[in-house]
């Protein structure tokens, strides 16, 4: 009996080591502050000068001026243009005696820059939009998993300047358990509507990046899909190269910035609209809808009027009693803590449709989820506690109740 104890303790222990485990270490890379700044990417200069200071300085001119002509800028002189400038981002740099040779995003200050190149008018914004970056490499599809470079890529865009509100999560702490591949492919409203909210977001979009390498330190051919909500719609798709491993980055970069011009159409389109049947309250009828639910209640409206008439008509001793005000009972409506095993994620809906349709049930939603464990909900009941553990155990569950909270199980 001792051994058995000591033996359950051990899987307790390890158990939780395991958990431990999948929640720990370096996971999650933070996404940068987005501001509205516009930004002209991967301006390439290659400098000669008397000395390397020298050589970095006309270097960091020369790309302002690179970086201005590519946005379209009307011709003026650098320093005008650097007075412009909120800031140089190396993404990579070589210093020799005297020579400069980089790669640099140059950010313009949008308030100074934006008249000039047309950018000063306010643009539409799509709703906030859950942004899951899928990497697919070696047959193995990861998220948050692990640290990637396409999450990296996704963390570092700066997406200020997008009609695209990305609500782009860091991937740390049990946002790696939340947030997995197999997220993708579910279809529950339930499970989207519940990660939504925890995020903030309204909709989702996923960008798939699939790496396909020719031989070890060879090209690297890169298929990337845009996908968008809940039922995984495919809105557009394109194909880069990477000579090899130290190009591999720059690819990733261009298909972020070719995936936001994709979702930007798609939401010029009308195509990147939050899904309906994502929480049902927000979804709006339309005017000629409404007109024929207007009308058929007051036909019932005025049917019923008629048949009250020829009641009272054929039986007048009972108008009194008819038209006597009704008592109506005001029923305190409570909030219960429900606890749940949910070895699966299928075990989550059902019990969630089973608690909602007990009677006076008034609504019922997920505060935890542990998908081979324990999960929570809150319950609001139109009566006390042990009305509700009542009305729970008529519909077949075992229930054990403690203070303001019920612990259920088939």
């Amino acid at each position: 009996m001792l051994g058995a104890g000591i033996g359950a303790i051990g899987l307790a222990a390890l158990a939780g080591t395991a958990l431990y485990a999948q929640v720990s270490g370096d996971r999650g890379i933070a996404p940068v502050a987005s501001t509205t700044d516009i930004v002209a990417n991967n301006i390439h200069v290659d400098v000669h000068a008397k000395s390397a200071e020298e050589a970095r300085q006309d270097g960091w001119r020369e790309a302002q001026r690179l970086a201005w002509e590519k946005l379209g800028g009307p011709k003026l002189p650098d320093s005008r243009i650097e007075s412009m400038v909120s800031a140089v981002v190396i993404e990579h740099e070589q210093l020799g005696p005297r020579r400069y040779i980089a790669t640099l995003d140059i950010i313009f200050d949008r308030s100074r820059a934006g008249a000039l190149l047309g950018g000063e008018g306010k643009r539409a914004r799509s709703a906030p939009m859950l942004t899951l970056p899928v990497l697919i490499d070696g047959g193995t599809a990861t998220m948050f998993e692990t640290r990637n470079p396409w999450q990296r890529v996704w963390a570092n865009f700066q997406s200020g300047a997008s009609s695209i509100d990305y609500v782009r999560p860091s991937g740390a702490g049990g946002e790696s358990l939340l947030l997995t591949y197999g997220q993708v492919s579910r279809r529950s409203r339930l499970w989207w509507n519940n990660i939504l909210a925890e995020f903030g977001a309204a909709d989702v979009v996923t960008p798939i990046a699939r790496l396909r390498h020719e031989w070890p330190g060879g090209p690297i051919i890169g298929t990337f899909t845009a996908r968008h909500g809940p039922d995984n719609q495919v809105l557009g798709e394109f194909t880069l190269r990477a000579a090899n491993d130290s190009e591999l980055d720059a690819m990733l970069e261009d298909a972020v910035r070719r995936f936001d011009e994709i979702f930007q159409r798609g939401l010029a389109d009308g195509k990147l609209r939050p899904d309906p049947t994502l929480e049902s309250e927000r979804v709006q009828i339309s005017p000629e809808i409404m007109r024929l639910i207007e009308a058929s209640r007051q036909a019932e409206a005025a049917e019923q009027a008629a048949r009250t008439a020829q009641a009272e008509a054929e039986n007048p001793a009972n108008i009194q009693a008819s038209t006597a005000p009704a008592q109506t009972e005001q029923v305190a409506v409570a909030n219960v803590t429900v606890q749940f095993a949910t070895p699966n994620a299928a075990a989550v809906d059902t019990a969630l449709t089973s608690v909602r349709s007990s009677p006076g049930v008034r609504g019922a939603s997920t505060s935890s989820i542990a998908i081979g464990g324990t999960s929570v909900m809150r319950v609001s009941y139109a009566g006390n506690i042990s009305a509700l553990a009542a009305a729970l155990r008529a519909r077949g569950w075992n229930v054990t109740e403690s203070n303001n909270a019920l612990s259920i199980s088939r």
